[in-house]
């Protein structure tokens, strides 16, 4: 064995032994445990860096340590590769978006290479291929027979940049979420997914993701955002007793009301617009903003007098000011509102503005009437009711059914269910991306295209130098026949939105090479559901929420037959680094900085001052990305993720540092050195306390593991090696030692482990070999072993910690092969735990 680790060598040799032994290649195995573990695949936009790796490198882990325990484990990889980028540098580079992207591909692919992930290269899937795209236009036919899909006029967000229409969710504090221009609002004809059909079952489903961060969960379930409420109708001050429906989570409130607003897009708004051209004027200043809640939200509150009257339905000779308002939305409830100021700040701000009564009608409990004011803030709290004649004394909840009663006694209003959730529209003005399948025709309408002629394909000729969008500005490519009569047509010109292809790959993944269908139903029910997927948080109510739409969409269409596309998710957190920046805010690279004389930083071009320090996440635009090959050729990629595991939970950010990976290259360097100097003919003298170390090591790396306490475990992994070093004995047990130090370190440090491995002398490789077993013997006192039951029958028994976290217990019990065996694919009712005893499982 060499006295210095050639990481250059070793990494690159033990990367081509994996991909010509096919060592991560999988197929299905009847009889085996299958575990799907999936990083969110990336958008072909350039090279990687080491912010990238992070989730990669998890995803390695659970995929290395899960194989080591026997499963059978698919690790694929894909390309994201539709989307406006690839147009816009297409149009920068003078290029074709397909080349541009296919270069990214091959120049991506070899850095995740370079990484020495345990992929299977076999199933690498690209969305901007027909053999890819051209299942997903069969999935939308489906969808229309299904009645899942539809085309209505709507008022969308409209990227004046991108010249594309954006979902409420890419809409980002008013701005397009790639370009960062403001977003405007606008009425076209779209396409829209049904996504409203599943709102309370998408709901419902939040519960069984016991898997999934409780905040992403959250994040669902507030964006879904089931509300009930009441209907209910105005009267309009007027000849023709005309009524004006009004929706409200609020009906208790109802006596506090001082104004009445209506969305600018309502029929009433655009009715009095072709009157009055002040009003007009301020329609058109609305439709300056976009169209999500959030953006209508921030913005300040503004509104029109309409001059219009509505009678208070309960006060009599009372009436209130119809206003045209900013932030009132016409696609939640009826598009009007009352408003209450004392108990909304919206409304609050509003009446502030234009002077209006503020009247308080609930109050807290132990308040007094007589001194209970609102200043500058609502009360939104409990109470009960005040000021509200018949609900005076009532409590908030008593009093919205008693009002909802009155209205629906009257014959004058309901109780209703609403959501924030809204129909996703998927329709793109742009190029690059999937032709939505379908013809228009002068005398049949909508007609979609027939599926023996899928795919619809692309045009490759086409011209981006012309404004709008590059489909329908191409001279041919639209004109075809109707499949239905036969006379002249035109296609459909708009693309999906690229949301769409990211819904359903996790699925392609498992039957990839399928030219028939976009994947067989068998193949899909051996490895789907995902079991772990690993991905960012800014996922949470877009891609996650489409995907879990998707799913059971297609499962209403006979495509498979389970809801939830992904048992577990992670969401890890970024990889962060020192950024420079010059007196105009320009960001700078490293190399154009230096330490002045006084120790301050400086531009080495000019001698002015750099702010520096500032820890940002790795980016291209802040110039603070590290290369995968610099870092590679300097000091191997097991140091790297060493790096990125070791310093912070995996949730959290970690830093990069010139000093993090210096130390992480010295420690896989003191591994070298200390199986090349191991020798184990000598004989053993004290060894109990070792051999309780290194099989409490086994036992906590693969607790944290299961936990993804991956920083816990490279701490774990650091005490076991020290415990080594200073093992003074020779023999048998310094053996076991160093050999448990080499698998454990496998998952982390997958090319150093081999070669340690093979120096070791076995002819097995790393990747071929079991997980470490912890010996129960050693453990006895402090771990308990605890039967399983199911349904009352001894099925299993497991050794725990004692007084162990229950819901971790019920996780190990279930994940024990025997317990799943018993279960036979069906889920538990429920697991009772009794501490340190038996786990019960009840089917």
């Amino acid at each position: 064995m060499q006295d210095r680790y050639n990481v250059k060598e070793c990494e690159a040799r033990w990367q081509k032994v994996w991909e010509d032994r096919k060592a991560f290649n999988v197929t299905e195995a009847a009889g085996k445990p299958k575990f799907y573990a999936l990083a969110m695949f990336p958008y072909p936009s350039g090279r990687l860096h080491v912010g990238h790796m992070r989730n990669y490198t998890m995803t390695d882990i659970v995929a290395r340590y899960k194989r080591a325990q026997g499963y059978n484990v698919l690790n694929p990889m894909g390309w994201d590769a539709f989307g406006l980028p690839a147009e816009n540098a297409a149009i920068e580079n003078k290029t074709h978006p397909a080349a541009w992207t296919t270069a990214n591909i091959a120049a991506m692919k070899k850095d995740l290479k370079l990484m020495g992930l345990a992929i299977d290269w076999t199933r690498e899937i690209a969305t901007c291929v027909p053999e890819y795209y051209k299942h997903e236009q069969k999935f939308f036919l489906d969808f229309l027979k299904a009645g899942l899909a539809y085309q209505k006029e709507s008022m969308v967000n409209w990227d004046p940049v991108e010249n594309t229409v954006l979902a409420n969710e890419q809409v980002v504090d008013g701005r397009g979420w790639r370009s960062g221009a403001p977003v405007e609002r606008k009425k076209l004809v779209q396409w829209f997914l049904k996504i409203t059909a599943f709102a309370d079952d998408l709901l419902d489903g939040l519960k069984e993701l016991g898997g999934w961060p409780e905040k992403v969960r959250l994040m669902q379930e507030n964006w879904i955002g089931k509300s009930q409420g009441l209907k209910f109708f105005f009267d309009i001050v007027g000849p023709g007793r005309r009524q004006l429906e009004i929706f409200t989570t609020r009906p208790d409130t109802l006596f506090g009301a001082s104004f009445v607003a209506i969305s600018p897009d309502h029929p009433l708004a655009e009715e009095l617009a072709a009157k009055n051209a002040g009003i007009a004027d301020y329609i058109a200043e609305c439709h300056r903003t976009g169209t999500s809640e959030a953006v209508l939200e921030a913005a300040e509150k503004t509104g029109f007098d309409t001059g219009l009257l509505v009678e208070h339905p309960f006060i009599k000779n009372k009436t209130l000011r119809v206003f045209i308002a900013n932030f009132v939305l016409m696609d939640y409830g009826t598009g009007a509102i009352f408003g209450c100021p004392a108990h909304d700040q919206r409304d609050l701000d509003f009446a502030r503005r234009y002077r209006l009564d503020v009247l308080p009608v609930v109050i807290p409990d132990d308040a007094d009437p007589k001194t209970f004011v609102i200043e500058n803030e609502p009360y939104t709290g409990p109470g009960h009711l005040y000021h509200s004649d018949f609900l005076n004394g009532m409590h908030v909840a008593e009093a919205k059914a008693e009002v909802i009663r009155r209205f629906e006694a009257a014959g004058k209003g309901e109780g209703t269910t609403l959501y924030r959730l809204r129909d996703w529209g998927v329709s793109r003005q742009r190029y690059w991306g999937c032709p939505i399948p379908v013809v228009h025709c002068p005398k049949c309408g909508v007609v979609p295209v027939a599926e023996k002629d899928l795919p619809v394909t692309l045009p490759q000729d086409v011209d981006f130098t012309k404004p709008g969008n590059p489909i329908a500005n191409h001279p041919t490519w639209k004109k075809t026949a109707c499949p239905a009569c036969g006379a002249a047509a035109e296609r459909e010109t708009d693309t999906f939105d690229t949301f769409f292809e990211s819904s359903w790959y996790q699925f392609r993944y498992t039957d990839p090479k399928n030219a028939a269908r976009g994947f067989d139903k068998d193949k899909v029910a051996y490895w789907a559901p995902v079991d772990q997927y690993i991905g960012g948080v800014e996922h949470a109510v877009m891609h996650l929420l489409y995907a879990r739409f998707f799913t059971r969409a297609l499962k209403k269409c006979g495509y498979l037959d389970f809801d939830e596309p992904f048992k577990a998710l992670f969401t890890q957190g970024m990889v962060v680094h020192e950024t420079y920046k010059d007196e105009k805010g320009k960001w700078l690279f490293p190399q154009e900085v230096e330490r002045g004389h006084n120790g301050q930083w400086i531009k080495k071009s000019d001698g002015t001052l750099v702010e520096a320090g500032r820890i940002e996440k790795m980016s291209k635009s802040k110039k603070n990305v590290i290369g995968l090959e610099e870092v590679s050729e300097n000091y191997g990629m097991d140091a790297a993720r060493l790096l990125v595991l070791s310093d912070s939970p995996p949730e959290r950010d970690v830093e990069w540092t010139e000093g993090g990976i210096e130390g992480a290259w010295k420690y896989i360097n003191r591994l070298w050195r200390l199986v090349a100097a191991a020798s184990f003919d000598g004989k053993d003298g004290d060894v109990d306390t070792m051999r309780r170390k290194i099989t409490r090591t086994i036992f906590d790396m693969t607790q944290d593991f299961d936990k993804f306490h991956f920083n816990k475990a490279v701490a774990h992994l650091r005490e076991l090696s020290n415990a080594l070093e200073a093992f003074s004995d020779d023999g048998a047990v310094l053996k076991e030692g160093i050999e448990a130090l080499v698998r454990l370190m496998s998952p982390i440090m997958p090319h150093i482990a081999e070669e340690l491995w093979l120096h070791l002398g076995h002819k097995t490789l790393l990747v071929d070999t079991p997980w470490p077993q912890a010996d129960a013997a050693l453990l006895a006192n402090d771990t308990v072993t605890m039967a399983i039951q199911v349904n009352g029958k001894l099925r299993a028994t497991i050794t725990l910690p004692k007084d162990m976290d229950q819901k971790l217990a019920e996780k190990a019990a279930l994940d024990e092969p025997q317990i799943q065996k018993a279960l036979d694919g069906k889920a538990p009712r429920k697991v009772i735990v009794v501490p340190n005893r038996i786990i019960n499982v009840v089917v």
